[in-house]
């Protein structure tokens, strides 16, 4: 099977050992003894601060100008920026104004005032901001050199835009406060990896999406990055989220608000299952990662949502499950990331709803990732693919791809990066992808359409691959019981044939070892001999 070039350029933050790594060493000697739970949201909320004073001066200077569109225009109209989706910031907020106070013993409570009076003046950003910065806890002096090492962003890249090269930064320290904190962090954010593997593979280019559970919001930015890598623009696809915690939700609406990315997220945080703030949406594409085998979570046997039985109030992966479903519209797909138990367990009847699930052919592809690329957890997880209408798409080159699930088998792969934590290399998501997307596709009626287009492209046909990939009909998934673990199906790797017939190389081998068996016998009687000489042994 002919493999595609990755559908993303770029390597992971987490590999990116250049300028945002230096920044982040910097920034953490200021910590000092706050915790990286509390520190972060400090850090994350100056770079915002900082991204939305660094547009508004851009927008303000145009307008300043007066050139073209801009000619006669009042540079403090605030409807002169909402027009652009600028955020207005007042002048007790710009960073000028902040940075210029870093040193004062005031300079906590100027932040907090800048962050209710931007909050005040823009609605979207309603209670989204930090604003603790007053708090007597918080060392103002190493306040005030932060703020002057975040200041310093301006100039640390010539003919990086500002807003970029925060984007980049915000993403960067996601990550490492995500590793700082460990087993909380996942709270907040899933490997950029693991997100990057989830939207490539779904291909979101346009549409409604959806995350119910969306922590950071790391899913809506690579979707974004996506389309744009894709030829399409800022706006081809609607984001609609929710989140339970109150400062991850903060965090999401920062993370979106930075990259100018409009989101639904509701009118506040809510829990999910208590109380669902999109009841009518309907998505193109869901792209989550659920909690791991939450035991504390509200269930109402009668809910709608459990079209395929009612999930057991010992574990919601297939609470979650059934309410990705349930959002999706007819030609929905969803890709969501669970602990392999998911894929086998037979407890409080999760074998008889993924048994449902099979039988109502549901279940496209499932992939088993390697261990070791979540900063919170060691539980092995896999990546479930479900499709709602999965006969042949003429619009979108997909093949009739009833009655079949494809498996992936990707446990091998990924580099570690350090003692701990493993990342997917780009040729790792290239060959996950490429696999998913080779199976999945019309071939013929793709190179076609790329005939009509003037466009030549390479036919690339899928076949299976021992010890990686399997198409496996329902039947055979039945004989199994119903297990959707990749390894029941993709079988092991063949063994390259070397071509030397076996009484030769056996030959060779025990010629191999009778001289091994030699020299271990000459240097255990060189050995007593020294022993001897120094008076030992007999």
């Amino acid at each position: 099977m002919a493999r595609a070039k990755s559908t993303s350029k770029g390597k992971d933050a987490t590999a990116n050992l250049g300028f945002e790594a230096k920044l982040w060493l910097a920034a953490d000697k200021l910590r000092n003894n706050m915790d990286a739970a509390e520190y972060k949201h400090v850090v994350l909320g100056l770079i915002f601060l900082k991204y939305i004073s660094d547009t508004f001066d851009e927008h303000h200077a145009k307008l300043v100008a007066g050139k073209g569109d801009y000619a006669g225009a009042n540079p403090e109209d605030q409807d002169e920026y909402k027009a652009e989706n600028v955020f207005w910031v007042p002048k007790e907020a710009r960073w000028s104004h902040i940075q210029s106070r870093a040193k004062l013993p005031s300079i906590g409570k100027d932040v907090d005032d800048a962050m209710v009076a931007i909050e005040r003046d823009n609605v979207r950003l309603k209670g989204s901001l930090n604003k603790n910065y007053g708090r007597a806890d918080l060392d103002k002096h190493r306040l005030g050199e932060l703020i002057d090492l975040i200041g310093s962003l301006q100039l640390a890249e010539a003919g990086s835009r500002s807003k970029d090269l925060l984007g980049r930064v915000f993403e960067y320290f996601l990550t490492q406060f995500a590793s700082a904190e460990g087993k909380n962090g996942g709270q907040f954010y899933t490997p950029s990896c693991v997100v990057r593997c989830l939207v490539e593979m779904l291909a979101p280019y346009k549409g409604r999406i959806y995350d119910p559970c969306c922590g950071s919001g790391g899913m809506f930015v690579q979707s974004e990055k996506f389309v744009e890598a894709h030829g399409g623009k800022l706006g081809d696809i609607a984001i609609y989220g929710q989140e339970s915690n109150p400062t991850t939700r903060r965090l999401a609406v920062m993370n979106l608000a930075l990259r100018g990315i409009e989101a639904d997220f509701g009118p506040e945080n809510a829990d999910t299952f208590r109380r669902d703030l999109h009841p009518d949406l309907r998505a193109d594409y869901v792209l989550a990662n659920p909690p791991f085998n939450d035991s504390d979570w509200f269930r109402k046997d009668d809910d709608v949502r459990w079209v395929y039985g009612v999930p057991p109030k010992g574990n919601a992966n297939f609470a979650w499950v059934q309410h990705f479903i349930h959002h999706l519209g007819p030609h929905g797909m969803a890709g969501f990331v669970l602990a392999n138990g998911s894929m086998s367990s037979n407890q409080s009847g999760e074998g008889d709803i993924r048994r449902a699930l099979i039988e109502a052919d549901l279940v496209d592809c499932m992939v088993a990732m390697p261990g070791q690329l979540f900063y919170s957890t060691q539980i092995p997880v896999c990546l479930w693919f479900l499709t709602k209408n999965r006969g042949a798409d003429t619009k979108r080159h997909f093949r009739d791809r009833r009655k079949q699930t494809l498996f992936i088998d990707a446990r091998k792969l990924g580099t570690l990066v350090d003692r701990v934590h493993r990342e997917l290399t780009d040729d790792d998501l290239e060959k996950i992808v490429s696999t998913y997307h080779d199976w999945r596709t019309d071939q013929d009626a793709r190179f076609q359409a790329g005939r009509k287009d003037g466009m030549i492209l390479e036919k690339r046909e899928y076949y299976d691959v021992a010890g990686f990939c399997k198409s496996a009909a329902t039947t055979e998934i039945a004989g199994h019981g119903y297990v959707l673990t990749p390894g029941r199906y993709v079988g092991a790797e063949d063994v390259e044939d070397d071509g030397v017939p076996f009484e030769e190389k056996m030959a060779r081998l025990v010629a191999e070892l009778t001289g091994q068996f030699a020299e271990s016998a000459k240097l255990e009687r060189a050995i007593s001999a020294d022993l001897r000489g120094l008076g030992y042994g007999g």
